[in-house]
């Protein structure tokens, strides 16, 4: 909005990052929801309120696995991307976290602007639809939607199927960066930090030692 850069900067662009090494672009895409309007507002409020209930709610303690989600909805989009020509992905990563979120959550009760109520596993659609209406194109919505399923049923749906198993392990640099290093039960304090070794107040000392 300031003019310091412009979107031009910014967009998706294989031809120039990978031979003009102009790597940002594989962040700053998602990071652009267009110019200051509806569509930008209400993009924000949608990235905001799930992001938040998502890792408030099953991803609690669990940075390292949020923060792996991201990595792995970014890299398939990307990878659209790639043959798609599609140029800012910021809304459809929304959509993939409300698409995670409404699977998680699938008996709440939605209502979307006093005019439909719906459970919460239709609310990605209902955006969709709403989009439309705002003239947006609609590839973007699927491309969330495609990309918030594959994560839901790798994580959530096929490890709980008769021979399935977990396949998205969240790789060990990321649990030691962003999440706290369990105790290890096998640890034996030294004797000094047992608390009966711990030194006793002055008022203890002066009640067992009189003077």
């Amino acid at each position: 909005q300031l003019e310091f850069i412009t979107p031009f900067q910014l967009y998706f662009n294989p031809d120039l990052i990978f031979r003009k090494f102009q790597i940002w672009r594989l962040i700053t895409n998602f990071l652009f929801f267009g110019p200051l309007g509806f569509s930008f507002f209400f993009n924000m409020i949608f990235l905001y309120r799930y992001c938040r209930m998502l890792e408030e709610g099953s991803f609690r303690g669990r940075t390292a696995d949020f923060v792996f989600m991201f990595l792995f909805g970014g890299f398939l989009m990307t990878l659209f991307g790639l043959f798609a020509s599609l140029f800012f992905l910021g809304q459809a990563f929304t959509i993939m976290l409300v698409y995670v979120w409404s699977r998680r959550n699938p008996y709440i009760r939605m209502n979307f602007f006093g005019l439909l109520n719906f459970q919460a596993p239709f609310l990605p659609w209902v955006l969709m639809g709403f989009s439309l209406l705002l003239g947006n194109s609609i590839i973007i919505d699927l491309l969330g939607i495609a990309v918030g399923h594959i994560y839901y049923f790798l994580e959530d749906v096929f490890p709980n199927q008769p021979g399935g198993k977990k396949l998205l392990l969240t790789p060990g640099f990321l649990k030691m960066v962003f999440d706290t290093p369990e105790e290890d039960p096998n640890y034996n304090p030294l004797p000094e930090d047992h608390p009966e070794h711990q030194p006793r107040d002055q008022d203890q000392n002066e009640q067992q030692h009189p003077q």
